[in-house]
């Protein structure tokens, strides 16, 4: 995104000051991705001017690129002055961009789910990982991105703010580029404010894998605060849970526990321990996701439900069908203890029983035993719209080129109800693979507020690989679909980009609410003529980036 105002030396002409002629140092393009051995066709982008708001996070991407190896390379942003304001040191990061394997997607479906069999498509190293390194060797005739953010303080005063990109290391002299940021009077609110519902699933079992620590000691919620706290900064809704063993099987690398312990005592009674789920969401709520509580789910994709046998203390399952006998006693029992649970802990108004992509049948058994014994619960649903039960649900979302009827939107609108998209394995583009082009994920949130909906959805925002700092490659989807973010608080261009999505969403939102209130309907009109190029006919001609670039220039106006 150029939300970055990237310009040159001097008289602005002049990109590069590096003293040694073979070290160069160019800005980019935060939507261009280079091989780590493309270095012949890296090519500097011409200076460009674009606003920013207070309490905004601007991006820029520059490529560093040497004909000898050097070694202890560190980079820093220095200056960011406007007059005599200077933003805070902190406000400001640069970042060395990591190379992930990857695989490509299959070309001759759009679809790109199903069992993906190791060497079945080619592989490729992609630049993706925003790393926490201080330093490190880069070897001759490589590229090595560089990643730079800066969260412009909501105090900021606004103005053209110089600051540099310094690159230095031991065996060569110091290199840095300028930049210049123009902050403009206008202020995002911070992102727990936000009105866009994000709501990107979390895996805790997967951080406790990958780090060999006991799951819920203290060590691993203090190796899920970093990670999470990026996905708190970027304004996510909701807090997924999980009430039963394997929801989704072992779909992901590291499957999902059940964090409520339901034991059937000797004497046919129900007793439950909710200690897991409460730790899991006080903790989510301490990092700022406080909006929701998703817990899945009523109907796993195997229909089996666990419980502790209280006289052996040994796991089983009850092995039932959404409508039977069985299943109607296993979960009334459970709904009525969980409803009393909530209101206990002040949690009922923001909890749902959540179910994702699964039938209407289903979902109709599963509706009847939560009205039977509390009608006030809330539902979700990720999957097919069902207009049966669409007015059941309080949290509703579809696949991205589906679409809900007009009145439907309308009427869920006025009555305060959540209504999103999602992408998944099921589309080639767009979408967060990491070999999708990175502003696919700007254009997604953009397809959301242009599909009149709240937000965006999806399945995995950290459900890791055995190695994902190594291999985002996977069984059964393309690489990167289970993970966003990787360990210890690295984010990813992926998520980068997504985030500048969802900013570029609250600032039209905030400026059609001005324009509506002030009559300025040339300025409406514009804004939904840029709209109408986020659909999938327009993604597929011309790719992801026109389309933001027509609908930014209308916000910077």
């Amino acid at each position: 995104m150029k939300h970055l105002m990237i310009l040159s030396a001097a008289a602005l002409i002049v990109a590069v000051s590096c003293t040694d002629a073979d070290v160069s140092l160019v800005w980019g393009d935060t939507a261009d991705r280079y091989s780590i051995d493309a270095v012949d066709m890296v090519a500097e982008k011409t200076p460009f001017k674009y606003p920013v708001w207070k309490g905004e996070k601007a991006n820029a991407q520059a490529f560093l690129i040497s004909e000898v190896d050097l070694e202890g390379v560190e980079v820093k942003v220095t200056g960011l002055r406007c007059g005599g304001y200077r933003m805070p040191e902190d406000a400001a990061d640069a970042s060395f961009v990591g190379y992930v394997m990857a695989d490509v997607l299959d070309p001759e479906v759009y679809g790109q789910c199903g069992f993906r069999k190791p060497g079945q498509y080619d592989s490729l190293m992609v630049a993706d990982i925003i790393d926490i390194v201080e330093s490190k060797d880069v070897p001759a005739n490589t590229v090595q991105p560089v990643w730079v953010s800066v969260r412009v303080p909501s105090d900021a005063a606004p103005g053209m703010y110089t600051g540099r990109l310094v690159v230095s290391g031991d065996n060569f002299s110091r290199c840095s580029i300028p930049f210049q940021l123009e902050v403009s009077d206008r202020a995002l609110p911070e992102p727990s404010d936000w009105k866009f519902h994000l709501d990107l699933w979390q895996n805790p079992y997967s951080v406790a894998r990958y780090h060999n620590v006991e799951l819920w000691s203290k060590e691993h919620f203090d190796l899920m605060r970093p990670v999470m706290k990026i996905l708190a900064d970027a304004g996510q809704k909701s807090v997924t849970a999980t009430i039963l063993d394997r929801p989704w099987n072992g779909q992901t690398y590291d499957p999902f526990g059940s964090m409520v312990t339901k034991t059937r005592n000797a004497d046919g009674s129900w007793s439950y321990d909710y200690t897991v789920f409460d730790r899991w969401v006080e903790f989510m709520e301490e990092v700022g996701i406080d909006g929701q509580i998703n817990c899945y789910s009523m109907i796993p994709w195997a229909l089996r439900f666990d419980y502790i046998d209280g006289a052996t203390g040994r796991m089983e399952y009850v092995e039932a069908a959404p409508g039977s006998s069985a299943y109607r006693i296993y979960w009334s029992q459970f709904i009525a203890d969980f409803a009393r649970h909530l209101r206990d802990r002040g949690w009922f108004d923001k909890t749902m029983i959540a179910m994702d992509e699964r039938p209407l049948d289903a979902m109709q058994a599963a509706l009847d035993v939560i009205r039977a014994v509390e009608p006030d619960f809330k539902v979700s649903l990720a999957g097919n719209y069902h207009p049966e039960i669409e007015k059941e649900l309080y949290d509703l979302c579809i696949a991205f080129r589906a679409s809900y009827p007009d009145e439907v939107l309308e009427r869920r609108h006025n009555e305060g109800k959540v209504t999103t998209i999602y992408t998944c394995c099921a589309e080639a583009y767009p979408n967060m693979f990491l070999v999708s082009p990175p502003d696919e994920s700007a254009w997604l949130m953009w397809r959301a507020l242009a599909a009149g909906c709240d937000g965006y959805l999806r399945w995995a925002y950290n459900s890791w690989t055995e190695d994902p700092l190594a291999d985002g490659r996977f069984r059964q989807w393309p690489a990167g679909d289970c993970f966003m973010v990787y360990p210890e608080g690295r984010s990813s261009i992926r998520m980068e980009k997504l985030i500048e999505g969802v900013q570029d969403c609250e600032k039209a939102r905030m400026l059609m609410e001005e324009w509506k209130a002030s009559g300025n309907t040339e300025k409406l009109s514009r804004l939904d003529e840029a709209l109408e190029c986020f659909d999938f006919e327009t993604l597929t001609a011309e790719g992801a980036s026109p389309a933001l670039d027509k609908a930014r220039s209308v916000l910077a106006e």
